[in-house]
């Protein structure tokens, strides 16, 4: 019985693998065109790729064997992965961040400085998102709060709303190139790429992408002052050389602080004897016995600087610029504890949540509504990821379990392109598909079959000025993949921050004008991804 009922379905039974690929992407644009979730088309098609591929009576065959079993392993494997907890931990020190008054104290003290520049807002608005990339590694939250803190002051003073809308949107992407992003972390995660690794590569990238934005802006502003006037100058207000002998006095007293920690980390390292090097270990950062005469130097000339200002300035300019302090130490404890090696990626995004907690209390900010509503944020936006990772993860293994990537990696061989070539048209597919899917299942289902054609390229042939290190052709192409998701955030028609922006956007601005708002900040990632192409070792330069 059970025989002639699986005769009606024989014809499903699909041997070549090319028309199941193009089974396979007619399923999905079909699947996400009526709506339904990414995760749940992926799994879907993971299910209807084993049937064409291996005949409807694999649905029948004892539980956790077969091919089934395949899809359950994989998931698994990307379940219980240790880095993954990381994830959740991020998007939850994101959500306090954009409750508390931390990034508007310190949108202030930016503010404070930069208010007398031609654009000084909109440069000011960058920085800003560049530091809270640093703290937490998310997008949409950060285009939110930008929205809400920067977008009425710019339009207020009458800035032109196209640049007002690519500044907000642009700068509030930068979450996916500045460590430390959630998108490096899932590439490291699925083509088991050294995460730490993947930080250190795109540093570079992602401030060379922000200083593009800045030096767009003062440009432009220069070119065209209408398009950002200069607000109304107090006459209280410091400014010219006084202001900048603030900022000086500012930076040495914090620097001072941070000297001063140091010293006493090395200190207590050599007390305790835990700078001893035994053989084979690396030497700890500023942490070693002969670094503590410069520690101390340096301790002194921070306090010669503060002594030759004067204490009134240093006060002033410390009342002024104080709103960077938080976050600095934010960025300190994630990111120092990364690269100083005291812990892990998990670790020290606990640590960060910790301190953004930590000094939400201080600052008597944090309220059980602000706990609650942050966790109910994170509920939804980790569900969100874990269901696009089972279904991408599931139908990942199907496609490579139906042989899939062999051929998709054969047909490329055969096509006999150049080097260049196949990794432009890899790029190609990157931005179109970044237009309509998500970034996690770009990274789950392509990633798979795209890194091993990669790896087997001439690493001589990639670029045009410099060689790559072989050792360094995985993190390059997740660094590059990371840049072409940053086109994708901006790209219509479901750019997910022309979204996040018209949530928080006055009723007079449309999702219209905020894609054209998009279009001089796209081509700037274009370039910046070009640059990428062209110079593939500036990945490696602190590697």
């Amino acid at each position: 019985m059970e025989m002639e009922f699986l005769s009606y379905f024989a014809w499903m039974k699909v041997s070549d693998v090319a028309t199941l690929s193009i089974w396979l992407l007619l399923g999905m644009f079909f699947l996400l065109a009526i709506g339904m979730p990414l995760g749940f088309a992926s799994a879907f098609l993971a299910v209807a790729v084993l049937i064409m591929k291996f005949g409807p009576e694999l649905l029948f065959r004892d539980f956790g064997s077969g091919p089934m079993s395949v899809l359950a392993q994989a998931i698994y494997r990307q379940m219980t992965n240790y880095v993954l907890i990381s994830i959740p931990l991020f998007i939850f020190m994101a959500a306090l961040l954009e409750r508390s008054g931390i990034a508007k104290d310190m949108y202030n003290s930016l503010n404070v400085w930069l208010s007398g520049t031609r654009g000084g807002i909109a440069i000011v608005t960058s920085i800003m998102a560049v530091i809270m990339a640093a703290m937490s590694g998310i997008i949409g939250g950060e285009v939110v709060l930008l929205g809400l803190i920067a977008l009425p002051q710019m339009l207020r003073l009458g800035y032109n709303q196209n640049l007002a809308i690519g500044t907000i949107c642009a700068s509030g992407s930068l979450g996916t190139m500045i460590p430390p992003s959630i998108v490096l972390i899932f590439y490291g995660l699925v083509t088991e790429t050294s995460i730490k690794a993947l930080f250190t590569a795109s540093f570079l990238p992602g401030f060379m992408l922000s200083s593009f934005f800045i030096i767009y802006i003062i440009i432009r502003t220069r070119l065209n002052p209408s398009l950002a006037p200069l607000p109304e100058i107090d006459p209280k207000d410091p400014a010219g050389r006084e202001k900048g002998l603030m900022f000086l006095g500012f930076l040495s007293k914090f620097g001072l602080w941070i000297i001063g920690v140091l010293f006493l980390r090395a200190l207590f390292f050599t007390v305790t004897g835990q700078n001893t090097l035994q053989e084979g270990e690396d030497p700890i950062a500023l942490g070693m016995v002969y670094h503590l005469p410069y520690i101390a130097v340096a301790f002194v000339i921070a306090g010669a600087i503060m002594y030759a200002i004067g204490k009134d300035r240093v006060a002033t300019g410390w009342d002024m610029g104080k709103g960077l302090i938080a976050p600095v130490v934010v960025i300190g404890v994630v990111l120092g504890s990364i690269y100083m090696g005291i812990t892990g990626i998990t670790e020290a995004a606990g640590m960060g949540v910790v301190a953004v907690f930590t000094i939400s209390v201080i600052r008597r900010e944090m309220t059980f509504e602000i706990i609650w509503d942050s966790l109910i944020r994170t509920l939804k936006s980790t569900g969100t990821i874990i269901w696009v990772t089972i279904g991408a993860a599931a139908l990942a293994a199907a496609y490579t379990l139906s042989g899939g990537p062999t051929y998709v990696a054969n047909m490329i061989i055969a096509a006999e392109l150049p080097t260049m070539s196949i990794i432009l048209v890899m790029m190609f597919i990157f931005l179109i598909m970044g237009m309509f899917m998500d970034w996690v299942g770009i990274v789950l289902l392509v990633m798979p079959v795209f890194l091993p054609i990669v790896l087997k390229l001439p690493v001589q042939e990639i670029g045009v000025f410099g060689e790559l290190d072989p050792r360094h052709v995985a993190i390059w192409f997740g660094v590059v993949f990371c840049m072409n998701m940053q086109v994708s955030f901006l790209s219509p028609p479901f750019g997910p921050a022309a979204f996040y922006l018209k949530s928080v956007a006055p009723p007079h601005i449309t999702l219209t004008a905020i894609f054209r708002g998009f279009l001089p900040f796209i081509a700037l990632q274009l370039l910046a991804l070009s640059v990428l192409l062209v110079w593939p070792p500036m990945v490696a330069i602190f590697l």
